[in-house]
This record gives C-alpha cells, structure tokens and sequence, in this order.
C-alpha cells in the first residue's frame, strides 16, 4: 500500500486491493491455497513462519473444544455477512474464501479486549492471561501496519517526546484513563510536546500533526486506546524511539514479544518516570541507537507479503482443520 503526504496507508490503494482479491473465484483461490500449504515446509523461512503461526493461534488439537457451543455462536464462510467497520471483513475474507465454503468461523470486528467464550477471529487479545481463544489475523491493517521511511538521524531530531491522540474517550476504565492522565501531567512540561485532538476537547487540546511532523523529535509516545497503541508500528519503523508503559494488549504484530528497553523505552503504567528516562537515553545515545536497530530489526519480519500471506492462510487451516477433529 502507498502511504499519502501525511504518512497514512491510502484506502484507495487498500480497496482496490481488497476488492480485487474478492473478485478471485474461489476454485482458483483454493487451488492456490492448496498449493501454498503443501509447500510451507519446504520454505527456507519456515521456522519463522511456524514460530509465528504457533503465536497466533494457540489451539490444538489435545485441548477441550466445546463443538456445540461453537457451532452455536458460529457461521459458515459461504454465509459470512459484511461486518463494521468492512475492513475486517475483507482482511479476513480474502483468505477465508481459500478454504471450504462450509467451514465455520467465529469472526469478532473490532478492538476487543475480552477472550471469546468460542475460538473466534480477531484483530486484539488482551494479554498476561489464557487467550487461546483469541486467534489473531491482521485485521485493520489499512489503518494499523503503517511502516515509515524515516531519513532524519536520531541525532538531528529534538530533545523531546511528542504525543498526539484521543483522550476524552478513554476515561471509562482505569487501564485506559492513562492518556488523558499523561497529558494532564506533561501538557506544559518543557521536554513535552502533548495534546488530545478530541474535536470536544475545552483543555489540554492541541493541533493534529502528521506522521512526518511526529518524526521531529527523538522519542514519540504509544499509548494504548480501545486496544493498542495504534502508531507502534509506525514509530518502530522511524528513526524515533517508542515510550510506553508495557502492553496490556496485541495484534498481529505481537506487541506480547516486545522486549523493554530493547525495542522500546519501558516506563511505569502511570507515566511517572517519563522525563527520568528520556533524560538517559539522550545522555546515552549509543544505546537509544541500539533501541533504533533492535526496532528495525522487529518490523523487518513483517515486510515480507509472500511470508505474510502463507501465515495467514496457515493460521485459518489450523483454525478450520481443529473443528473436524
């Protein structure tokens, strides 16, 4: 997908796309799909492929499976209707049609948060309890796998952490009430530049920027929203450093792997520590260079489409094949 001036994936690029692959009739879809499987094996990259396939779906076929309750909560592909917002539709749908149309599924659209009660198809899990229901697939991706070519050195770039959200609408519970409390603490700290964007917003507003703005400054914050923190990828990618407070939740790109203070800069789930360390890693900026490339590194294994379809289509085969067992 080409990025637009602002650093965003275009839809118009995605929907033709997306559209294009529906359009595929399934015969020759199968066909390939079936080839595709055969063929995983046999891939150079094939311990990668099976170390994230077993990250993604966590089923097997010695776990308890309660089939009526699936079959309860669960529809056939060839019945699958649109889901909102569509894109979770056509991120799934485009590989759910490689397989037996009378297959089930449970498809879950949207940011959850909650292990289903079934094994369902879901864009987020949340982390640090038993989420083998949760089968991971890279729904969204329009909006959330946005990689950047950043050609501003860490060096160049401000001594300063930059923020850029929603706020107003994560004061529901307390895990998400940590932006709007972040840019209540730092909004005119001196090493800060933060604001919320909410339209509604009497206070603690500023103006949005672009992702080629955000690349300015030499730390830029992921705080999680509804699920994730939606610009990770992104700020992975650049030549900035991610600062977050550990993940509470992942997608596809497996934020449950991330390692502190490796391939992003760890602070505490109150933010209390945030100027202490950036003010180390600018006194050390060998090892915010480190972070840099142990970043890189981690968003390379994303890059590859032909790797990324074949653990797709592998994730729902597993998926599909435990119900016939």
């Amino acid at each position: 997908m080409g990025l637009f001036h602002g650093g965003q994936n275009s839809k118009f690029d995605y929907y033709l796309s997306a559209y294009t692959a529906l359009s595929i009739p399934r015969c020759i879809l199968r066909a390939l799909c079936r080839r595709t499987l055969a063929k995983a094996r046999s891939r150079k990259d094939w311990s990668e492929i099976e170390r994230r396939l077993n990250y993604y779906n966590r089923l097997n076929s010695s776990q308890p499976f309660d089939s009526e309750a699936f079959k309860e909560k669960s529809v056939a592909v060839r019945n699958q209707k649109k889901v909102h917002p569509s894109v979770y539709y056509l991120d799934s749908y485009r590989y759910a049609r490689a397989f037996d149309p009378d297959s089930r599924w449970i498809l879950l659209p949207g940011d959850i948060v909650k292990v289903p009660e079934a094994p369902a198809i879901v864009k987020s899990r949340p982390l640090d309890c038993d989420n083998t229901n949760s089968v991971l697939l890279n729904l969204n991706k329009v909006r959330h796998f946005v990689f950047v070519n950043d050609h501003k050195s860490f060096a160049e770039k401000k001594d300063m952490v930059i923020f850029r959200g929603a706020i107003c609408q994560y004061l529901g519970t307390s895990v998400k009430k940590v932006r709007y409390d972040f840019v209540k603490r730092y909004y005119n700290h001196p090493m800060c530049d933060v604001g919320g964007v909410d339209r509604d917003l009497t206070e603690y507003q500023a103006p949005k920027m672009t992702i080629p703005q955000h690349l300015d400054y030499k730390f830029i914050m992921s705080l999680e929203g509804n699920d994730v923190a939606t610009n990770l990828k992104w700020v992975m990618s650049s030549n900035s450093i991610a600062v977050m407070p550990k993940p509470t939740c992942e997608t596809w790109f497996m934020e449950g792997s991330l390692i502190p203070n490796y391939h992003y800069i760890e602070i505490k789930p109150d933010c209390s520590d945030l100027i202490e360390r950036l003010e180390y890693y600018i006194a050390h900026p060998d090892e915010a260079q480190e972070i840099i490339r142990h970043a890189h590194e981690y968003v390379d294994q994303f890059r590859n489409r032909s790797r990324e379809r074949v653990i797709s289509l592998m994730v729902l085969d597993r998926y599909f094949s435990l119900q016939k067992n």
